[in-house]
């Protein structure tokens, strides 16, 4: 469906995508977190999140020492995947080369979980993304939003709603975090990364 092997004369060595909601009003909610840790990651290596590309809000940076897009899209979570493909498919940039940044539900707030490749976990961003690539050997870093406070609460309620004072102090820690274990995976160090922060 897509790519092919990676160019030789490829600008970019690596993809780090966060996911979430474009828009003020869905700022600091908890299907932000993706975002939120790619901002981080952007400002902790001097990248400029300007550029309108990919239908993505991006920029490009060194991180060590390979070449990187950072995409936050703005396609909206459940369509995350048509500009994720759209990128890989300009860069030529196979799966195991794109970092997906994401939250989970499963996951308390304050934790992270790191995969080298698997399934989407019921998370619809990551289930579109899969969906049209046609693989789900993706790098990705979760991050713990909690599960929903009651069974029957409505999770898009949940996963729309906002983080607490006390939640935005643990996550600043799990942020950092991300960031350096985005690191670990581009420096080709996975399990360095799974073994800190897992």
């Amino acid at each position: 469906m897509f790519f092919g092997k990676k160019s030789s004369q490829g600008a970019i060595d690596f993809i780090v995508v966060g996911l979430g909601n474009p828009g003020r009003q869905y700022e600091n909610t908890r299907h932000n977190a993706g975002f939120n840790a790619l901002d981080l990651l952007a400002e902790k290596n001097s990248c400029q999140m300007k550029k309108i590309r990919f239908k993505s809000t991006t920029g490009e940076c060194r991180i060590e020492g390979k070449r990187c897009l950072l995409m936050k899209p703005s396609t909206f979570m459940n369509n995350s995947g048509q500009a994720v493909v759209e990128a890989m498919n300009f860069y030529k940039i196979s799966p195991e080369n794109v970092i997906i940044i994401f939250d989970d539900i499963s996951l308390d707030v304050g934790k992270m979980r790191i995969r080298q490749k698997g399934s989407d976990g019921g998370h619809n961003g990551m289930k579109n993304i899969i969906y049209l690539s046609g693989s789900d050997m993706f790098p990705r870093v979760k991050i713990g939003v909690g599960k929903k406070p009651h069974p029957d609460y409505d999770l898009k309620d949940w996963v729309l709603s906002r983080f607490s004072a006390q939640d935005n102090k643990l996550l600043a820690d799990i942020y950092k975090n991300t960031a350096e274990a985005v690191e670990y995976i581009i420096a080709g160090d996975i399990q360095k990364a799974m073994a800190n922060f897992n």
